[in-house]
């Protein structure tokens, strides 16, 4: 049974951090990506990392202040946040990819505000 299950929302101020995690369960997955959703807009791609963690790509507004990485020995996506701004609030959901098929967490929420 495939399972996702992220961790590691809250409300930080502008500027703070926060550490996303996802852990995965029910296969060794390909790739692992982050997405976000804000309120009203569609859901949109945050970050990917391929299986064995070493080709990661960034969508441009994060570029710089996120990291994704994962720990293959614990079957766990990261998405370190850093110098966070009012508009990174949103669900973030971390996605798994496993023989074509895409595989979704439940989302958690991070919202930035003073």
């Amino acid at each position: 049974q495939v399972q996702l299950v992220e961790s590691g929302g809250g409300l930080v101020p502008p500027g703070g951090s926060l550490r996303l995690s996802c852990t995965a369960s029910g296969f060794t997955f390909s790739a692992y990506s982050w997405y976000r959703q804000a309120p009203g807009r569609d859901r949109e791609l945050v970050a990917s990392i391929t299986g064995d963690g070493q080709l990661t790509r960034y969508t441009d507004s994060v570029n710089g202040r996120f990291t994704i990485s994962t720990d293959n020995t614990k079957n766990i996506l990261y998405l370190q946040m850093n110098d966070l701004e009012p508009e990174d609030t949103a669900v973030y959901f971390c996605s798994a990819y496993y023989k074509q098929m895409t595989y979704w967490g439940q989302g958690t929420r991070v919202s930035v505000s003073s």
